[in-house]
């Protein structure tokens, strides 16, 4: 992004040569009105890039590739963090889950013990498959695959109960396709044809390493992708799975297995360990089809699929060819990858995906004192108190809803660093000889808590994010806030600095998840739990109001890298009114907390709130999220939400009408 005066230099000179020209006579008079014309500063000409010059400086403009920002930068530590955790394990284990760990992290990253150990962690699995004789045996089979963690034919997994928010039940689910939309398997389209076509080389190959003679690759693999078609043309376009809704239909368990004799449901439900008397299945025309193909194909067309959906999902923890095979389809073909991620990483992300919870325990124990999470719980509780009173003084919000927004309130929780409720940590050994093998002892023990959400009173088990992933997150369905431990690291939360730098970092972001519970989509569960719009349609009329100037201010922003093209205020409208929530409730919380804050300590607050979007984008990637991403860049995120605020204008001495503030008349007020 070009600063102002180099965009506006030569203009303004050649503008400024002409007038002394014309007004010659009257130059002393002129350098007099000059001179007591107040001078805007950097601060309030373009806050962001004042504040971080230094960062902007230190990372200059990137030619193509991927982009650069302050929270990236705190992503790729977080993984530094977990990667020297996982080190410490392996040389000396602090109790039996690091054991654990330490073992995996150590079996993953000796890659000639995984190069000798080839296909042999999934052996058990395909001789349990090859021993299928009959389509009675199918059914079983299909079951244990989804113990370890690798669903095939069909997807089951919890999620909240749509009628009842305090509970999840088990959602039946279109799955068991090696491409992920179902159209590739049906389209006519030439390119389609083709990514199919390249897809059945990538079956052969790995039909080839888990046991089919070369003979029979072209046979096998043409009736991996019969059976896949067939799920496929009964499957939903993606398109139509968009809302939660779509995915629900509560059924009672209790006639699965009659209404599936084949599939053998009730059997399913039991091998998994769910006793619920309820589950979701809404593509029942799905579930048939499946229960029909069991009878319909003959054993050796199921044995060759599910041989093929073990080694697909095996693939990235085996050895080599296993390795190889699977990048080049879906690294490479899929995904547009060059090259596979270091050997180390890799490991990581499997770890990460098998084990997350353990290591989140560990990472959390390891980086987050309890005196800081006693800290930011502190803010988080301030800033929830501070949402309570902008919504009792803001001017927009019906009576109504402001009592029910109250009452909602109220039951908010906050969940900090990890979860409240922990899991059972109960795991069979890992030993360091056989990386696949812990990968499937570990998915085996996730797959198994995961089913324990199933279930009354399980709802708030875990998070649907992991401590050691940066977030700050609000649960709609729970109305809880959720804090990871990553988050709380120096670019968010340093617990060394001053409070109002904690107050106008971490507690904006807080105020920014905060205001989700109680905005266009907060106010479709009510305090009770339940699925409820309780706006008024005046409400929501002062909403949309609201979000149209909003949207509007930030139409009017240039978009870095791009040149003319403009901010799209529309689609970054919630993002940004959730920023404008988020900077408005801090600085109330802020300001009750420390009400005689000197003036440095409010300049602070704001330089704090920039410094979380220095950003650097290159070109490429510019021009991919300005139609796509719901975040604005970061130079409008810091400055967009402050030229709202008077104390924003205060605190630096900004003028109504300079760049960082805006009119009196013109401000959008959310909760202030």
């Amino acid at each position: 992004m070009p600063s102002l005066r180099n965009a506006l230099g030569k203009p303004a000179l050649l503008s400024l040569a002409l007038a002394v020209v014309l007004i010659a006579p009257d130059a002393v008079a002129q350098k007099k009105r000059a001179a007591r014309a107040p001078a805007v500063t950097p601060e309030c000409s373009d806050f962001y890039s004042a504040t971080n010059a230094d960062w902007l400086k230190a990372h200059p403009a990137i030619a193509s590739g991927a982009s650069v920002s302050v929270l990236g930068e705190l992503r790729e530590r977080t993984l530094q963090q977990q990667r020297d955790l996982l080190d410490a394990a392996m040389r000396a284990p602090q109790g039996n889950v690091q054991k654990l760990l330490g073992d995996f992290w150590a079996s993953g990253l000796d890659e000639a013990a995984v190069e000798a150990d080839g296909a042999n962690p999934i052996a058990p699995l395909l001789g349990r498959i090859n021993a299928i004789k009959r389509a009675k045996d199918v059914a079983p089979a299909i079951a244990a695959l989804h113990q370890v963690g690798i669903p095939v034919v069909f997807n089951f997994s919890p999620d909240v109960d749509l009628q009842h928010l305090d509970r999840h039940i088990g959602y039946f689910m279109q799955g068991g396709l090696g491409l992920s939309d179902p159209a590739y398997y049906t389209s006519a389209d030439a390119e389609a044809r083709d990514l199919l076509g390249r897809y059945r080389g990538y079956v052969k190959q790995i039909l080839a390493l888990t046991g089919t003679a070369q003979d029979k690759l072209d046979a096998e693999s043409q009736l991996v992708i019969d059976l896949e078609t067939r799920l496929a043309q009964v499957s939903k376009p993606l398109a139509d799975l968009r809302s939660p809704f779509a995915n629900y239909a509560p059924v009672a368990t209790k006639d699965l297995g009659k209404q599936y004799r084949n599939l053998q449901l009730d059997a399913f439900l039991k091998a998994q360990g769910v006793s619920d008397d309820t589950v979701s299945m809404a593509d029942p025309a799905l579930f048939k089809q499946a229960d029909s193909l069991i009878a319909g194909l003959k054993p050796e067309q199921w044995k060759a699929y599910l041989r093929w959906r073990v080694g697909d999902a095996m693939a990235p923890y085996l050895a080599r060819p296993f390795r190889d095979a699977e990048f080049e389809f879906r690294g490479r073909v899929l995904r547009g990858q060059t090259a596979p991620a270091p050997r180390w990483q890799q490991v990581l992300d499997a770890i990460n995906l098998a084990a997350g919870p353990m290591l989140g325990r560990e990472y959390a124990a390891r980086f987050v004192p309890e005196e800081h999470k006693r800290r930011a719980e502190q803010i988080a509780q301030q800033t929830r108190d501070a949402l309570g009173r902008g919504i009792e003084r803001n001017a927009w919000m019906s009576a109504t809803a402001k009592a029910e927004a109250k009452a909602k309130l109220e039951k908010l929780k906050i969940e900090v660093s990890t979860p409240r409720r922990d899991l059972d940590y109960s795991v069979q050994p890992m030993g360091r000889g056989s990386f696949g093998g812990n990968m499937l002892i570990a998915s085996t023990w996730r797959h198994r808590e995961e089913m324990k959400r199933i279930g009354k009173g399980n709802a708030d088990r875990r998070w649907d994010v992991l401590p050691q992933q940066p977030a700050l997150a609000y649960d709609i369905a729970q109305n809880r806030l959720i804090v990871t431990a990553a988050v709380l690291q120096n670019e968010v939360f340093d617990a060394r600095q001053p409070a109002a730098v904690q107050y106008g970092s971490f507690g904006a972001l807080v105020g920014h998840e905060l205001s989700r519970g109680f905005d266009n989509k907060g106010r479709m569960v009510d305090a009770k739990g339940e699925l409820r719009d309780w706006w008024t349609g005046e409400d929501m009329r002062a909403w949309e109001t609201l979000g149209a100037r909003v949207a509007a201010q930030y139409d009017a922003y240039a978009y870095p890298e791009l040149g003319p093209v403009k901010v799209n205020g529309k689609l970054t409208q919630d993002q940004n009114m959730a920023d404008l929530s988020g900077v408005e409730l801090a600085w109330e919380a802020f300001a009750t907390a420390d009400p005689q804050a000197a003036a440095t300590g409010r300049q602070d607050f704001y330089k704090a709130w920039a410094r979380l979007w220095a950003q650097r984008l290159s070109k490429t990637d510019a021009a991919q999220r300005v139609s796509t991403d719901s975040h604005a860049p970061g130079q409008w995120r810091a400055n967009g939400p402050l030229v709202n605020l008077p104390a924003f204008a205060e605190a630096f001495s900004c003028k109504p009408g300079q760049p960082m503030q805006l009119k009196e008349t013109d401000q959008v007020k959310l909760w202030r």
